[in-house]
C-alpha cells in the first residue's frame, strides 16, 4: 500500500480554515516540509502571474453535482516502444544471470575493472606498498556474487564470512576468495578514471567543480541499461529515495524525524507501477537549478523525457513537484500529470467560497477549473488537495467508510471520491513499491565511502530491475514466477559460476568395515586368525578392513583422534581413502 494514500494528513494546517485577511494570504508561504533543501516551486514568472491573477479572481468552489464540461480527458498514448520488456531479453527463455547481464554487462565490468587497477597503481606508487593482482571482469563478477551471497545469508561483520573456529563458520565464501583479496578488492574498488579525479578536486570551490565526478560516469551506464531493458506503461510516478550514510558530505540531506533514514543521499527515481526503477537522478545541489523555476520542476523535466518515453504518459507525484507552472509544461510535452497540492503554492486557487471547512461532512467534494488544470478537494478524515489534467471531477467513484447513523451507531457507508484521488492511490505508490522491494536482501553495508555507497545501491536497483523482467517474462509465458528469494540465489550461484543445488560433500560413500575374511574360502571356526591384516594406521593385526578398498582397519579405539575416542575406521571413513 502507497503511504500516499493517507498523506492527507500532510495537508492541513493549524490555520487552514480560519479567516485571514488579504494581506495574509499574499504572505503566505509554503514550508520546506521533508527536505532542508527545499524551496518555493516554482519562482514566479510571467505564467505564474498570470496563474496567480486568474486564482484570485475565480469563482466560489463547486460541488460533485455541478457539471464539468471543459474536462480535456487523458492524452492519446503513443509510447516510443511497446510497453513492457525489451529484446534481446523477449526471446528464449532468461535466466536470472543473463537478465542481470544485461545491466552489469561486459563494458561496465570492463570499466570498473580499468579504473579500479589504476587506482590500486596510483596508491601503490604514492602510499605504502601493498600486495595488488589486476582485477579481472571474470574476478569482478565473483566479488559482485559473493555480495549477493552476503546480502542473502546477512552476518553483521565482512570477516564473518571467514570464521572457521566457530559454530558460525560458513565454508563457501573462502572457496571462492580469500577475506584478504575481498577486503583489498572493497577497499580499491574504483568507478571513474583517477586522472580526471585529480583535475576535478583542483576545482573545488569553483563552478566548474563536479561533486558526482566519482559516480557519474556508473550513474550513467546503468541508468541507461534500465531505460534501455524495459519500458514503462502509461501511469508513470516521479518521487524521492534516501540512501542512507553519514559521512561529511556536501551532497547529503536530512530528512524529518518520523522518516526511517533521516541522513543520506537523495535520488529523485521515475519508477512503474511494478516498481521497475526506470529512471534516477542523484541530487547533488542547488546548481541544479538550471531552468529558474525551482528544483521541482528541474527534476520532473529531466526524469520525464519525451525522447525516450514518447507521448500520453501520465505523471504521478506529491506535493513537493506540484505546481500549475509544472503541469502546464507536461501539458506542452504531451503527458497528463496528477498530483497533491499545497495550500499556499503559488498559483493554486486562494478563494474561499464555498470552500470546505471543519464542519463539512465527510464525503464532500469541491472543484474549481482553471484552464486545463482541475483542482479538487476532497474531505475523507483529512482534507485532501490534487491537481490533475486528465481526470474528470467525480465518475461514479465510491469508497466504504465507517458512519454514525442518526441513533449513533456505527456502521458501514459508501462515500463519493474524486477520480482523481482513486486514480492517484492506485498509481503513486511506483517509487514506494520500487523502495520496499530495493531493502530485501539489500547488499548495503556500511563503509566510510561515500561513492561504494552509490555504486551498493545501483547493484540493489539491477538486482530489483531484473527481478521484475522475470516476473514479467514469466507472467508473458503463464509461467509461475520465482519469488525474490530464489531468484537472488540463483542469480549468485551464476554469478559464482556453481550450481545452486549442489549436493552436499558426503563422507565415507562406500566405505563400511567388513572381515578379512569376506569373499575367501575360509572355515568359520579359522575366520578370527586366518586372513589377518595389518592395520594401515597403527600398524596391528586386525580382522576388520574396509570394503571398498580393501585396507586393513582395526576398530580398537585409539587416542583421542578427532572430536574425542574415534576408532580408525570412522577415521578411514572421513578420509575417504585419499591416502
Amino acid at each position: 500500500m502507497s503511504t500516499y494514500r493517507v498523506s492527507s494528513d500532510e495537508e492541513m494546517s493549524g490555520n487552514e480554515y480560519e479567516e485571514e485577511d488579504e494581506e495574509e494570504e499574499r504572505s503566505s508561504v509554503w514550508s520546506p516540509g521533508l527536505h532542508e533543501h527545499r524551496s518555493r516551486s516554482p519562482a514566479t514568472t510571467a505564467a505564474g502571474v498570470a496563474s496567480v491573477n486568474r486564482s484570485q479572481t475565480q469563482d466560489a468552489w463547486k460541488t460533485e453535482d455541478d457539471p464539468d464540461t471543459a474536462n480535456p480527458g487523458p492524452p492519446t498514448f503513443l509510447p516510443k516502444r511497446t510497453p513492457g520488456v525489451q529484446p534481446p531479453l523477449t526471446t528464449g527463455k532468461q535466466t536470472p544471470g543473463a537478465i542481470f547481464s544485461q545491466f552489469f554487462d561486459a563494458e561496465v565490468l570492463k570499466i570498473l575493472c580499468e579504473n579500479t587497477n589504476s587506482f590500486a597503481q596510483k596508491k601503490k606508487e604514492t602510499g605504502k606498498p601493498f600486495p595488488w593482482k589486476d582485477l579481472t571482469p571474470q574476478e569482478l563478477t565473483k566479488y559482485l556474487g559473493l555480495l549477493l551471497y552476503m546480502s542473502v545469508c546477512n552476518f553483521p561483520r565482512i570477516t564473518d564470512y571467514w570464521r572457521k573456529n566457530s559454530i558460525f563458520h560458513v565454508s563457501y565464501p573462502a572457496a571462492v576468495m580469500s577475506r584478504d583479496r575481498f577486503l583489498t578488492i572493497s577497499s580499491h574498488l574504483h568507478f571513474s578514471d583517477p586522472d580526471v579525479d585529480a583535475v576535478n578536486e583542483q576545482k573545488m570551490g569553483t563552478e566548474e567543480y563536479d561533486p558526482l565526478q566519482r559516480v557519474r560516469c556508473l550513474l550513467e551506464m546503468i541508468s541507461s541499461r534500465c531505460k534501455a531493458a524495459y519500458h514503462p506503461r502509461q501511469h508513470i510516478s516521479v518521487g524521492e529515495r534516501m540512501v542512507a550514510t553519514k559521512g561529511r558530505l556536501q551532497i547529503k540531506e536530512h530528512v524529518d524525524a518520523d522518516k526511517p533514514t533521516k541522513w543520506g543521499l537523495n535520488f529523485f527515481v521515475l519508477a512503474d507501477v511494478n516498481g521497475y526503477t526506470i529512471d534516477y537522478m542523484l541530487h547533488s545541489g542547488e546548481k541544479q537549478r538550471a531552468s529558474g523555476k525551482g528544483l521541482a520542476f528541474d527534476v520532473v523535466a529531466e526524469l520525464v523525457n519525451r525522447e525516450y518515453l514518447g507521448r500520453g504518459y501520465i505523471v504521478y507525484c506529491d506535493s513537493f513537484y506540484t505546481s500549475p507552472v509544472l503541469f502546464r509544461h507536461l501539458i506542452q510535452q504531451g503527458f497528463g500529470a496528477c498530483g497533491m497540492y499545497k495550500q499556499g503554492r503559488t498559483g493554486v486557487p486562494t478563494t474561499k467560497l464555498n470552500a470546505l471547512n471543519r464542519k463539512s461532512k465527510r464525503g464532500s467534494i469541491r472543484w474549481i477549473r482553471d484552464g486545463d488544470l482541475l483542482y479538487v478537494r476532497w474531505m475523507d478524515t483529512r482534507e485532501m488537495s490534487l491537481c490533475t489534467t486528465v481526470h474528470p471531477v467525480h465518475g461514479g467513484e465510491t469508497v466504504v467508510r465507517w458512519q454514525k447513523t442518526e441513533d449513533g451507531r456505527s456502521q458501514r457507508a459508501p462515500l463519493p471520491r474524486p477520480t482523481a484521488v482513486s486514480e492517484f492511490n492506485k498509481y503513486m505508490g511506483g517509487v514506494d513499491t520500487s523502495g520496499q522491494m530495493l531493502t530485501t536482501n539489500s547488499v548495503h553495508r556500511k563503509t566510510r565511502r561515500w561513492d561504494v555507497t552509490v555504486f551498493q545501491h545501483l547493484l540493489d536497483i539491477a538486482v530489483t530491475n531484473s527481478y521484475i523482467i522475470q516476473k514479467e517474462l514469466s507472467s508473458a509465458l503463464e509461467q509461475k514466477p520465482l519469488s525474490r528469494q530464489d531468484f537472488q540465489e540463483q542469480l549468485c550461484a551464476e554469478l559464482l559460476g556453481v550450481p545452486l543445488a549442489e549436493p552436499p560433500q558426503t563422507t565415507g560413500d562406500g566405505h563400511f568395515p567388513c572381515p578379512t575374511s569376506k569373499g575367501r574360502d575360509i572355515e568359520t571356526s579359522q575366520r578370527a586368525s586366518k586372513g589377518r591384516k595389518q592395520c594401515y594406521f597403527c600398524k596391528r593385526s586386525t580382522p576388520w578392513m574396509c570394503e571398498k578398498c580393501g585396507i586393513g582397519l582395526c576398530l580398537h579405539l585409539y587416542g583421542q583422534n578427532l572430536a574425542g575416542n574415534t576408532n580408525l575406521f570412522i577415521i578411514h571413513t572421513i578420509s575417504s581413502c585419499r591416502t
